[in-house]
């Protein structure tokens, strides 16, 4: 009896050193895994001096993290300088801006751009600000370190300004502009620094009477305009405003003034031919008046020959009477003819 508890016995201590045996090795190959995937970007950072432990490299993980950005971008920092105290780079700060959309390994060549160069104030904030508002911070660092030069109007355009003369003058202008890290977020852009440009080009253009003055003296026109505080609300501080060329175009006041000359000319014919028509319709009212008392007049002569009718029925007119008035109106005639005054009475009745 003993030897057979004794053999039951030893058969369950077996079955548990196999599950022990067996569970141990699945815990080993699981910290094998585990060290196989992180043990890398550990010793990568141990060794720079990222402070970025193995924890973290699995925290990483869970929170869907891209470790490998976050471990260089880190090392690159800390191989460029940047202090982790002073700018606030720390691998939580990294994992922050990645899980928000940004762009962690060009904040960080930004801020190192930025520190090489001694002359930039920017802060980790500024920049991962900056690079989630859509900007190119590096792009805007850079642009601070070498000013940047902007055409303006455009490449190949010309600008056309007319002076009080009349004379157009085309001119091309190339604006150098420096990034205004403080105001990028909210400022205006390009197309705002050459609208401002160019109007300020225009207006000191106007202003002049003669063009040979702008000929003359063409960085009058930048003076102007750099006064203007044209940078002002924008994400660039202009450093100089060159012309780049200018010419002349054709004579604007000359052409102007043909057309309003031409537009005088065609506004005086058509109020000479309003009076030419009323004096054309009064001529014909008047003849139509003509026309009517004539008719006045042979509507009156008609009634003669019945006056005088009715003068004999009544005896009131005699013949001797009669004939008297004949030779009357004979004689009239025969003197109106002699005078050359026209036809006689009766051809015109």
């Amino acid at each position: 009896m003993p030897l057979v508890l004794a053999q039951q016995f030893g058969n369950a201590g077996f079955m548990i050193a196999v599950i022990v045996a067996v569970f141990v090795l699945f815990m080993m190959l699981i910290v094998f895994a585990v060290f196989a995937n992180y043990f890398r970007l550990w010793i990568q950072s141990f060794l720079t001096g990222a402070k970025i432990t193995i924890w973290d490299l699995i925290g990483m993980t869970f929170r869907k993290v891209n470790k490998d950005v976050i471990v260089k971008s880190k090392i690159m920092a800390v191989q460029a300088g940047l202090d982790e105290d002073e700018h606030g780079i720390t691998s939580q700060a990294l994992e922050a801006h990645y899980l928000a959309g940004g762009n962690v390994p060009l904040v960080i060549r930004s801020l190192i751009a930025a520190s090489k160069a001694k002359i930039i104030r920017l802060s980790f904030r500024e920049a991962t600000a900056i690079d989630l508002a859509g900007r190119n911070v590096l792009e805007a660092v850079q642009t601070s370190v070498y000013p940047k030069v902007i055409d303006c109007p455009g490449r190949g355009m010309y600008l056309e300004a007319q002076a009080k003369n009349g004379i157009q003058l085309k001119v091309r202008a190339r604006v150098t502009v420096r990034a205004n890290l403080q105001r990028l977020i909210g400022g205006a852009t390009e197309e705002t620094i050459i609208a401002r440009v160019g109007e300020g080009i225009v207006s000191a253009i106007g202003k002049q009477e003669d063009h040979m003055h702008v000929l003359e003296n063409p960085d009058f026109i930048s003076k102007e305009v750099l006064d203007r505080q044209l940078d002002s609300n924008t994400a660039f501080e202009i450093v100089s405003i060159d012309i780049a060329d200018i010419d002349v175009g054709e004579n604007v006041g000359a052409r102007l003034r043909a057309d309003q000359a031409e537009a005088d000319t065609r506004v005086a014919r058509a109020r000479a031919e309003g009076r030419r028509a009323q004096a054309v319709a009064s001529e014909q009212e008047q003849y139509a008046r003509i026309e009517e008392s004539r008719a006045k007049l042979v509507e009156a002569e008609a009634e003669v020959p019945k006056a005088m009718a009715e003068a004999f029925t009544t005896g009131k007119l005699g013949i001797l009477d009669y004939y008297k008035m004949r030779n009357v109106q004979a004689d009239t005639n025969m003197r109106q003819a002699i005078a050359g005054t026209g036809m006689t009475a009766q051809t015109k009745s």
